[in-house]
């Protein structure tokens, strides 16, 4: 368990499955009491608890890293994906009826007191409770948690398992990224006063500020390399400037075009990477591009990447403009790779909570989704136009710079950053804590 700490407000409660969760939290991070909790992976940890957790996470990346196997991956992640699926949202129709997979995720709480140490412990000092995951808000609720709790929404629409098993009594609050995850809580039988429309919380150190200071500095940085023809600029030249000011729309670029792929938490989709880097191979020996290969935690990944690039003769790129960045703990991963977004131009990821920096100016390349949230979070990510689908990547090298040269992507930047919520860190701080802020994004619709 973290230790104690008077300068913050709330008990922030994530899992380690997956990055999704963690990297909600990791947004909220400055509202931690003690620092942010792994509800499966803490000091003190009951034995049967962890059991049950390291269970169910290692059969979710198992599944993960299966699905791309023809047929029998394919059809076994079906099954998986198919009791934690969303359901249509049209016609709308009352969805409060607990599923299966709820039933079974009561049935460890209630039955085998899954959560009910960690509960305890935080009952001590009943702070608000966010936690960035259903199952912990559950817990709490059913082993009788004192304080406020609430639950951040970590995708752009979500499953039945979000809502506990009665909805109209029970008092967990939520934090909904977007406006379908707001109506669809609705329909999931949680009454509109427990439901806050915020953003997903992005990392406050690439924010800046309710004013916004450091996105705003980024998003130019990043339009002079994604629009080297000028196209876009000759078009919203007098929007731009109404924006950031004419004087700050001058500003030269800061680093060289840069593509970040991301390796999701379960290690899927290594090989796009391969065809990525093979590729761009003679535009990175050029040093006309800089790629990161984000492996996150995933020393196994990093290897499968080191080894494709020597296989590759791209050795002499490494630490100039090829990077494959791999860390030893989750905590670090989420602080670098907030830095490392400062720097980035596109983003190529699986559409997984990652779609939300959209919000922070980054267009995004959308690799094939994997799962039922992920097909949302794609077309959500559509909907606001801050990414596209990705073509062959075998042909990166000719169709990325056309969308580059053609100022496209520099189009999809802006909308990304117009139309994505910003500042949903301080928008939950806002709520928890009573803190007034004048934030500098529009009003939330979408």
């Amino acid at each position: 368990m973290p230790s104690h700490s008077s300068s913050s407000s709330a008990w922030i409660v994530s899992v380690n499955m997956g990055y999704g969760h963690e990297r909600a939290a990791y947004g909220l991070k400055d509202l931690a009491h003690g620092g942010i909790i792994a509800a499966n992976d803490y000091r003190g940890i009951p034995d049967g608890d962890r059991a049950s957790w390291k269970e169910t996470r290692t059969l979710y990346e198992l599944i993960s890293r299966l699905q791309p196997v023809p047929l029998i991956g394919q059809k076994i992640f079906a099954l998986m994906d198919y009791f934690q699926r969303v359901p249509s949202f049209y016609p709308r129709r009352d969805l409060s009826q607990p599923t299966t997979q709820l039933k079974e995720i009561y049935h460890l709480i209630e039955r085998k007191q899954l959560g009910k140490d960690l509960i305890q412990r935080l009952s001590k000092n009943p702070l608000p409770m966010i936690c960035t995951f259903f199952t912990p808000a559950f817990a709490a609720e059913v082993h009788g948690y004192p304080g406020d709790i609430y639950c951040v929404v970590c995708d752009a629409d979500m499953s039945r398992a979000w809502v506990g098993r009665d909805p109209g009594r029970s008092r967990i609050k939520y934090f909904a990224p977007n406006g379908r995850v707001v109506e669809r809580l609705k329909l999931y039988g949680v009454s509109a006063e427990r439901i806050f429309l915020t953003g997903f919380p992005l990392p406050k150190e690439n924010i800046g500020g309710p004013e916004a200071s450091i996105v705003k500095k980024d998003v130019l940085a990043r339009l002079h390399n994604l629009d080297p023809q000028g196209i876009f600029y000759d078009k919203y030249a007098s929007v731009l400037e109404h924006h950031f000011g004419a004087s700050m729309c001058h500003l030269k670029k800061n680093h060289p075009l840069t593509l970040t792929f991301c390796v999701g938490g379960a290690g899927a989709q290594r090989s796009i990477g391969t065809d990525v880097l093979r590729s761009l191979k003679e535009k990175i020996l050029r040093q006309e591009i800089r790629v990161n290969i984000e492996a996150g935690v995933r020393q196994d990944a990093a290897l499968y990447f080191h080894k494709h690039i020597r296989a590759l003769r791209l050795g002499k790129a490494l630490e100039r403009n090829l990077f494959v960045h791999v860390y030893d703990t989750r905590s670090r991963y989420f602080q670098r790779f907030a830095l490392t977004a400062r720097s980035t131009d596109i983003l190529w990821t699986k559409p997984s909570e990652l779609s939300f920096y959209t919000g922070l100016g980054l267009p995004i390349i959308i690799a094939p989704p994997i799962g039922s949230q992920e097909d949302f979070n794609k077309m959500w990510l559509e909907t606001v136009n801050g990414g596209i689908a990705q073509l062959d990547p075998v042909y990166t090298n000719e169709w990325l710079f056309d969308w580059i040269n053609s100022g496209g992507l520099a189009r999809f930047a802006w909308s990304g950053y117009i139309e994505a919520p910003t500042h949903g860190a301080y928008r939950i701080e806002s709520i928890v804590t009573g803190k007034k802020f004048s934030l500098a994004s529009p009003p939330l619709i979408v």
